[in-house]
C-alpha cells in the first residue's frame, strides 16, 4: 500500500455471494424459456389439430423446443453480465429468435414441408413474446433481489473525487442496479480528506491490493487522463487472474453508442462521434409519431379527460384547466395546458412559500396550494394529459426536455441552453429517473443526455417506463 494513504478496516465480504444467486437467475432463465417454446408449440399444435396435425408436425414441435434454448444460449442470451442490465438482453432474445425463424422459413421452403409455416407465422413469434415477457419478469425480481443487498456487487472506484461522487449518489439512488462503491482509489496528488463519501483506500497504483484488502469483485474506472490504454491494459491483466469484473466510464460517456465508431486510421483506432440528429427525416418521422400518437391518445381518453375536468370545477371554485407560458424549441413560448391541481390564486401565494429545495425550480413536496383532488391527479400524472394538445400542435413532443418557465431560461448559461434545440416533451428521462426527487444538477444532466442521444429507440424505451414510473407514482408532487 502507498504511504501516503492510512487505509480503514476493511470491510468482510458479505455472506451472501453474488455468483450462487446469478447462477440459480440463469437456470430460471432457462426454464422460462423452454416453458415460453413449448407452451407456444402446444398452441400452435392445438390449432391445426383438427386440420394438419401429423407425427411429423409434432416432431418438429419437440426439435423446436430443444432448439430454442439453444439458440438463445449461442447467442449470448445467458451470460451473467446482461442479466438485468440495459436491453442487451432483450436484443438478444430478438437475434436467436430472427435467426431460427429465418432458418425454420429456408428449411420448410427448400423441403416443401407445409406443416412448418404454422410454426413459422404462429408458434415462433408466439415464443419470443412469452419469452421476452418471462425476462421481463425474472429481471423485475433480480432487481429486487439488488434494491435488497442481496446480489451486490463491490466496487472500487478509481478516478477523481467529483466522478466518483457522482456515482455514489447517483447508485445509492437506483439500488436495482446492485452496485455498491465500498472504497475509492484517487490520484496521488489529490487531496483526498472529505472529498469523497466512502473509504479512500489508496492511489491508482494500488488499484489492485485494494480490491483484496475490501473483497471486491468489480473496479470501476471513472475519466481521468492518468487511465491511459496502456494503463488499462496492465490493471486488466491485474484483475484477470481473481475474475474482478473491470468497468470504463470513458470521457465520452454522456455519448450514446450509436453516435460513436471505431475507424482505423494509419494504424490507430480512433473513436469518431456523429452529430446528434436534431433535423431531417428523422426528426420528421418523430413528429409524426408524436401527433399520430397524440391524436389515438386523445380520441381514446376523451370521455375520461372531460370527467376529470368536470370533477375538477365540482371540487374546486376555478376553471379545470391551468395555463401557463413556457419556453419550446429554439426559444420560442407556448401556452401549455394542464388540468389544475392548486387553489385559483396559487400564482399569488407562491411568492410567500419558501421552496423545499435550493436551485432553478421551484418544487414543494407538501405545496398547500394543492387541492385533494390535484394531488391524487398529481401523484398519477393525470394533470399532464391536456399537454397531448400542445403534441398535437407541435409545440411539444411526448418524449423531450422538461418545458421550463422564462424565468428560469433566463438563468441559463451556454451549456444548460443547449436544451432548447428540441421540443420539450410531456415525458422524458427525468420522469422515468426520479421526477420531482431528482436535483437541478441531475434533471439538465439528463436532459442534456437526451438532446445528445436522441432516437426513436430511446423515445418507445422512455415511454414504456413512463408507464412503471406513473404507477410507482415515485418523485410525484
Amino acid at each position: 500500500m502507498s504511504t501516503a494513504f492510512s487505509l480503514p478496516p476493511p470491510q468482510p465480504r458479505p455472506a451472501t455471494a453474488t455468483q450462487p444467486r446469478l447462477r440459480r437467475h440463469a437456470r430460471h432463465a432457462v426454464l422460462t424459456d423452454s416453458a415460453a417454446i413449448a407452451v407456444a408449440c402446444l398452441i400452435e399444435l392445438a390449432r391445426t389439430m383438427s386440420t394438419t396435425l401429423t407425427p411429423q408436425k409434432v416432431v418438429v414441435g419437440t426439435v423446436l423446443c430443444v432448439l430454442w434454448p439453444a439458440a438463445i444460449g449461442a447467442a449470448r442470451g445467458y451470460e451473467p453480465r446482461f442479466a438485468g442490465v440495459g436491453t442487451e438482453e432483450f436484443r438478444r432474445v430478438f437475434q436467436a429468435a430472427a435467426t431460427l425463424i429465418a432458418v425454420v422459413a429456408t428449411l420448410a421452403y427448400a423441403t416443401q414441408t407445409p406443416y412448418a409455416r404454422g410454426y413459422v407465422v404462429v408458434a415462433l413469434p408466439l415464443a419470443t413474446l412469452l419469452t421476452l415477457s418471462g425476462r421481463h419478469l425474472l429481471r423485475k425480481r433480480l432487481h429486487g433481489w439488488q434494491a435488497r443487498g442481496l446480489l451486490t456487487h463491490r466496487v472500487v472506484a478509481v478516478g477523481y473525487p467529483a466522478s466518483i461522487r457522482a456515482l455514489t449518489t447517483l447508485l445509492r439512488r437506483e439500488r436495482h442496479h446492485g452496485l455498491d462503491v465500498v472504497a475509492a482509489c484517487l490520484p496521488s496528488t489529490v487531496p483526498h480528506r472529505g472529498q469523497v463519501d466512502v473509504p479512500v483506500a489508496g492511489d491508482f497504483s494500488t488499484v489492485p491490493e485494494v480490491v483484496r484488502e475490501y473483497g471486491a469483485d468489480t473496479v470501476a474506472v471513472l475519466a481521468c487522463p492518468e487511465f491511459d490504454g496502456t494503463a488499462l491494459r496492465r490493471l486488466a491483466w491485474q484483475l484477470e487472474s481473481g475474475d474482478i469484473a473491470l468497468y470504463v466510464a470513458p470521457a465520452l460517456m454522456e455519448v450514446a453508442g450509436p453516435r460513436t465508431s471505431i475507424r482505423p486510421i494509419a494504424g490507430l483506432p480512433l473513436l469518431h462521434v456523429g452529430h446528434p440528429e436534431l433535423s431531417g427525416y428523422r426528426q420528421l418521422a418523430k413528429g409524426a409519431f408524436d401527433r399520430l400518437a397524440a391524436g389515438a391518445i386523445l380520441l381514446v381518453l376523451a370521455v375520461p379527460m372531460l370527467a376529470v375536468a368536470l370533477l375538477v370545477r365540482w371540487t374546486t371554485p376555478g376553471p379545470a384547466l391551468f395555463t401557463q407560458t413556457r419556453v419550446g424549441k429554439d426559444g420560442q413560448e407556448f401556452r401549455l395546458y394542464k388540468f389544475r391541481t392548486m387553489v385559483a390564486d396559487a400564482e399569488r401565494l407562491k411568492m410567500s412559500l419558501a421552496a423545499d429545495r435550493a436551485g432553478v425550480l421551484f418544487k414543494m413536496r407538501s405545496d398547500p396550494r394543492i387541492t385533494r383532488i390535484g394531488r391524487v391527479l398529481r401523484r398519477y400524472s393525470i394533470d399532464e394529459l391536456p399537454q397531448l394538445v400542445n403534441v398535437l400542435r407541435g409545440e411539444m413532443s411526448l418524449v423531450g426536455p422538461r418545458p421550463p418557465l422564462p424565468e428560469e431560461v433566463a438563468s441559463y448559461g451556454a451549456d444548460v441552453r443547449r436544451r432548447l434545440v428540441v421540443r420539450p416533451g410531456l415525458t422524458g428521462l427525468w420522469q422515468v429517473s426520479g421526477r420531482s426527487d431528482l436535483s437541478w444538477e441531475e434533471s439538465v444532466r439528463l436532459d442534456l443526455r437526451y438532446v445528445e442521444n436522441w432516437s426513436l429507440t430511446l423515445d418507445l424505451q422512455i415511454l414504456w417506463k413512463t408507464v412503471f414510473a406513473v404507477v410507482r407514482s415515485s418523485g410525484a408532487y
